[in-house]
């Protein structure tokens, strides 16, 4: 089967698109933002990129750093649109499916052309916030509703936006949830999973912006003077918002925090896995992958669950905490002092999660099913 996929350059992206490698599929990749950069990791897949600019003229750089407004008009002439690419590749490839990774980048930007291509089927991938937060949100909303019942499969990270696309038009294949970049390689990650007595670290994401809330999980941090024992505070992904927050804010706890702004994959994995906590706070959000990578890693969450995502494998209270309110930073920090003050209740729930939930989380576990999914749009083309 040939198969062009559409997404932005992104580690999930990769991971899911390896799943494929020897699969006897064709594919192809079709980079939406153009990152000029070839992916080692996906060899087997012909990447499509490099195809934004006419002319990649000398001086442009400069043009573009120094005179922004006639790097502007020269882009007018210069620059090619993703939708006149995409047509071209579509004609060139003359694939049997197209799969597109996120609603706003990669599924209504084509709406129109593959409208018109009845007979090549459409798969969508839900990452994320794609349907929870855009659901009823002005343009993106209405958007969504026109697109959807064009859609012939369906993957997504959590049950909520396969309900959430039935009731804005979609009458496909859901072929089921899926971690947004397949499973996790146990194997890889062993040796950085530190003993559950010698760990002494709470660690939070750093996201704030449009749809985190790390700031509410640090002004609960600050209720809770006398209580976090000798336990070390760590926020990763720090974003400019955290990094003001905490320059300007008088912190009891500061001299045992440590923030680190954009770090690996590997680097996050090996914080979880020296973890007693981890905390992701956000209003919007899917399956959140840190939620997934802290179980992986036997640390015990406490997670936002906006929509309901989270509920979905976290049971309140019994293998995590959930975090109803994102902007109650009182709640936030009553559910970490009866996680600090219960370690019984910390164990059990790990010990859940590695008897209930990781085992579903493993790559070839995850990716045996992949497979499937695609052999069943192959025999439904």
């Amino acid at each position: 089967m040939k198969i062009l996929m559409l997404s932005i350059f992104s580690p999930h992206f990769f991971n899911w698109s390896e799943q494929l490698k020897d699969s006897g599929h064709e594919i192809f990749w079709l980079d939406i933002f153009d990152s000029k950069t070839k992916v080692e990791q996906i060899n087997f897949v012909k990447q499509i990129t490099g195809w934004r600019y006419r002319w990649n003229y000398p001086g442009r750089y400069f043009f573009k750093k120094n005179t922004p407004v006639l790097d502007k008009v020269i882009n007018v002439f210069n620059e090619r649109k993703l939708v006149d690419v995409f047509n071209n590749t579509l004609k060139e490839v003359k694939p049997d499916i197209v799969h597109s990774f996120v609603m706003s980048l990669a599924v209504t930007p084509i709406y129109k052309i593959l409208k018109a291509e009845p007979n090549i089927k459409w798969t969508y991938s839900s990452w994320g916030s794609d349907l929870y937060f855009y659901e009823n949100k002005g343009m993106q909303g209405m958007k969504i509703k026109k697109v959807l019942p064009r859609i012939d499969f369906m993957f997504a990270d959590c049950k909520r936006d396969y309900e959430i696309a039935k009731r804005n038009g979609f009458r496909g294949e859901f072929l089921g949830v899926f971690p947004g970049g397949g499973g996790y390689d146990f194997e890889k990650f062993r040796n950085l999973i530190t003993s559950q007595n010698e760990r002494k670290v709470i660690l939070i994401k750093g996201y704030q912006g449009k749809h985190g809330r790390c700031i509410e999980v640090l002004k609960a941090l600050n209720e809770i003077k006398g209580s976090l024992g000798d336990n070390k505070i760590i926020v990763f992904g720090a974003d400019p918002e955290i990094l003001n927050f905490v320059s300007q804010t008088e912190l009891w706890f500061e001299r045992r925090l440590e923030i680190f702004e954009r770090i690996s994959h590997s680097q996050v994995m090996g914080l979880m896995g020296k973890s007693l906590i981890y905390i992701g706070n956000s209003i919007s959000d899917g399956m959140p992958n840190t939620l997934l990578e802290a179980i992986v890693m036997e640390a015990f969450p406490i997670q936002s669950n906006p929509g309901g995502a989270s509920s979905e494998i976290i049971v309140n209270g019994k293998n995590g905490f959930l975090i109803e309110n994102a902007y109650d930073s009182t709640g936030i920090a009553d559910l970490i002092i009866k996680t600090l003050k219960s370690p019984r209740l910390v164990q059990l729930g790990v010990e859940y999660n590695n008897k209930h939930i990781k085992p579903k989380l493993e790559r070839q576990y995850i990716k045996n099913q992949v497979l499937e999914k695609y052999r069943f749009i192959e025999e439904n083309l």
